[in-house]
């Protein structure tokens, strides 16, 4: 048949490296048959020649092996012009690089024909190819070359389908959290996933203003993601880093778009903070609403194709995407940050307890998110040395949930001046907070410490158990009645004592410290049971002991903590 004339004749120069590479190709579509592995690659070779799209195969060599019909009508080449010939003595001598970058590291690489620089094959200038690596077991034995669309200028506007296909990765891949610094990194990553080998987001710091370009430079940045393709492993080592400030430079790429808020393709200068690998930068501004808030700058190695105009008109339609959602990441940044200053503002002064008690506390906010919890603790000094203590978790998180809390300490103080027992107090507090309808839920557990009578007397609103710590024995969890939480105006809270003893630890805490996502709650609270705390060292040893046997690292939920011990009598 005429397709199989013409694969021989491709074939003459490299019958053997064909052969592989085809075979290669079918087994990475997965079109040889079982049982019938001879026909395979003939097969596909077959499928190849007819098929609408300009496609070519290269060996290892960089020799071209095969091109079908398609290719040769889109380059205006002949196949006596490829077939057989090493890649450098073809029209596709200044690509060469950039196979032999796809061959090293098997990343995809794109390109198009007339460069900027004059590199590129002499056929229809704009014509965009892609380069993918051909392997088998394990080997590279050959790329792919495959024309994705058809010739047009350098300075003209991506197609329509191109622009539609980026924004729609993008979307899937940038903004799935409202974190500002997960935002950026997702920028940064899909960046680097075939459209720079070097990524850099800067973004104003969320307590910043965003002004209008032109009106002002805003000299001081955060540095939010930095991320490379495997050719720049390492070049970033000397540049800022992700949470340090960033200062550009006048004269830069950089001090140039934010100061006008277009783009800057260029190559980078002594002003430009940026590796020396980098060959062609594009600096793209962040515009949301008309106001800058950052920078994305992308760079590429001279392996790669240097950046366009038309590169730098696709590119801005997917910053202008991502600045949307990078402005609502710095706004829930700010209202999250103003939250937890609200927060440590008001857990930094509980009331002071008596000269007969101990006390220390921590607060730890979530490290899986900028989201703030309504976690609280307080103390109270009531009359012949005793001293109430409050550990309490408003449902939900954020401002509201900050607010809330602040509403429970307040109405805490104001009813244990009553000088109640601690299940009467959560049924005031429960009456209380049921007659305010925009009031959320909260769980508490109140522990009045009587050291003059030697004895703790304990109340729970849905609460987790408190921790008893003394020297020589097991962590004990105390069992209490628990009623439910506050504000369902349920009521139905009991109380019970304990004995208070000098040297013994009464440890109360929110579930941050104990739950996990996935556990059961008993298995939770056994891995507390469990640990071994210093019952003879200070209290601020023995919470920080606490917080790294069991929160590890980053704790998935706001953690408050709350200790308490007699006072050594003198």
């Amino acid at each position: 048949m005429q397709f199989r004339h013409r694969k021989r004749r491709g074939a003459a120069s490299g019958p053997r490296s064909l052969a592989e590479t085809a075979a290669a190709l079918a087994a990475t579509l997965g079109s040889t048959a079982e049982g019938d592995r001879s026909s395979g690659p003939d097969l596909l070779l077959d499928v190849l020649a007819d098929a609408p799209v300009g496609l070519a195969l290269l060996d290892e060599r960089l020799r071209w092996q095969y091109l079908n019909p398609a290719f040769t009508a889109a380059t205006g080449l002949r196949r006596a012009d490829l077939l057989g010939r090493r890649a450098e003595a073809t029209a596709f001598a200044g690509s060469v690089p950039l196979l032999r970058g796809v061959l090293a590291d098997g990343r995809d690489r794109e390109d198009r024909t007339g460069g900027p620089e004059g590199a590129g094959p002499p056929v229809p200038p704009g014509l965009r190819l892609r380069y993918r690596a051909l392997r088998r077991a394990g080997r590279a034995v050959g790329l792919v070359v495959a024309v994705l669309d058809e010739a047009a200028p350098t300075n003209r506007p991506a197609p329509a389908h191109a622009r539609l296909a980026l924004l729609e990765a993008a979307d899937e891949r940038i903004g799935t959290t409202a974190d500002l610094g997960t935002t950026c990194a997702e920028l940064a990553a899909f960046a680097v996933d075939g459209l720079a080998d070097l990524a850099v987001v800067d973004v104003l710091p969320p307590e910043a203003e965003p002004s209008r370009p032109g009106r002002g430079v805003p000299r001081r940045l955060l540095r939010a993601a930095v991320d490379t393709g495997p050719t720049l492993p390492k070049a970033t080592r000397g540049l800022p880093q992700q949470g340090e400030t960033v200062r550009h430079p006048e004269g830069s790429a950089a001090d140039r778009v934010l100061a006008t808020g277009v783009a800057a393709l260029t190559t980078p200068g002594p002003q430009d903070t940026l590796p020396a690998e980098a060959a062609s930068v594009l600096v793209l501004p962040l515009t949301a609403r008309g106001r800058l808030v950052g920078l994305l700058t992308l760079g590429r190695t001279a392996a790669s194709p240097a950046y366009t105009p038309g590169d730098a008109d696709l590119f801005g339609a997917l910053t202008a995407r991502a600045a949307i959602g990078i402005d609502h990441a710095r706004h829930y940044a700010r209202s999250q940050g103003i939250a937890l200053e609200l927060q440590r503002a008001l857990l930094s002064e509980p009331g002071n307890p008596h000269q007969n008690l101990t006390l220390a506390s921590r607060y730890l906010p979530s490290g899986s998110s900028s989201v703030v919890g309504g976690d609280w603790y307080e103390t109270v000094r009531l009359p012949f040395g005793r001293t109430l203590l409050a550990m309490g978790d408003v449902m939900g998180h954020g401002v509201e949930a900050a607010v809330d809390m602040s509403h429970y300490r307040s109405a805490l103080r104001d009813i244990a001046g009553m000088d109640l027992p601690p299940h009467r107090i959560l049924r005031q507090l429960d009456t209380l907070i049921s007659g305010d309808e925009t009031a959320r839920p909260a769980t508490c557990l109140l522990a009045l410490a009587d050291p003059g009578r030697g004895r703790w007397t304990l109340s729970s609103a849905g609460h987790l158990p408190p921790a008893l710590i003394a020297p020589d024995r097991p962590t004990e969890l105390l069992r209490i009645p628990t009623g439910p939480p506050l504000g369902t105006g349920l009521c139905g809270y009991e109380q019970t004592t304990h004995p208070l003893l000098d040297g013994q630890t009464l440890l109360l805490y929110t579930d941050g410290l104990v739950e996990r996502r996935g556990e059961d709650i008993d298995t939770s609270l056994e891995r507390l049971a469990d640990l071994r705390l210093p019952a003879t060292g200070g209290l601020d040893e023995l919470l920080e002991a606490a917080l790294k046997g069991l929160a590890g690292g980053a704790a998935e939920d706001d953690i408050a903590l709350l200790a308490a011990r007699p006072a050594p009598r003198g």
